[in-house]
């Protein structure tokens, strides 16, 4: 059974990212996003949820829409992720070219099969900064980001675009 998401019966959503670095400067900085594309009824937002782990050990959590909000805008290539609350703010900037993305599968259950649904980068460049009330508290930088955008119509046009069967579950970086 498929546990890493869970987003129901199988429904996956429109759209989900992911984000998870390590490899700063400082070996003990971290830090880790997940959201998407919420749909129930009618009505369609979207969450995400955000944390950082700082230099010396204190840990930020944000993604609660009214007291920590975190604000996501992504495309195949970049994140750009903001989350405040509780006097902090975070920004992250994060690429990775598409070309470099591995196509992966996500589960149908109900059909028994595998559909390429993701794009995942092993090795994006991100930039994390946070502040506290105004005050520069960190800048972080990596070249060791793991990046991901989903979506089931979004792997079947990367696949159609590397001149690729979109029935195909995988697809490695193109060469």
């Amino acid at each position: 059974m498929y546990a890493e998401k869970n987003w129901g019966r199988e429904g996956f959503p429109e759209a989900w990212w992911w984000g998870q670095a390590q490899g700063f400067a400082e070996p003990d900085a971290c830090v880790a996003f997940a959201g998407g594309v919420v749909t129930s009824g009618p009505m369609t937002t979207e969450v995400t949820g955000l944390a950082v782990a700082l230099p010396g050990g204190r840990v930020l959590r944000l993604g609660d829409p009214l007291i920590s909000p975190v604000r996501t805008r992504t495309s195949d290539e970049s994140w750009s992720i903001s989350g405040r609350g509780f006097g902090w703010d975070v920004k992250i900037e994060a690429t990775a070219p598409l070309d470099s993305a591995f196509v992966l599968p996500v589960p149908l259950p109900s059909e028994h099969r595998n559909v390429a649904g993701d794009l995942e980068h092993l090795a994006g460049t991100m930039r994390v900064t946070v502040t506290r009330f105004g005050t520069h508290v960190w800048t972080g930088r990596t070249d060791l980001a793991a990046l991901e955008h989903g979506g089931l119509d979004r792997a079947a046009d990367e696949l159609r675009r590397r001149g690729l069967d979109p029935s195909l579950t995988h697809a490695p970086p193109v060469q």
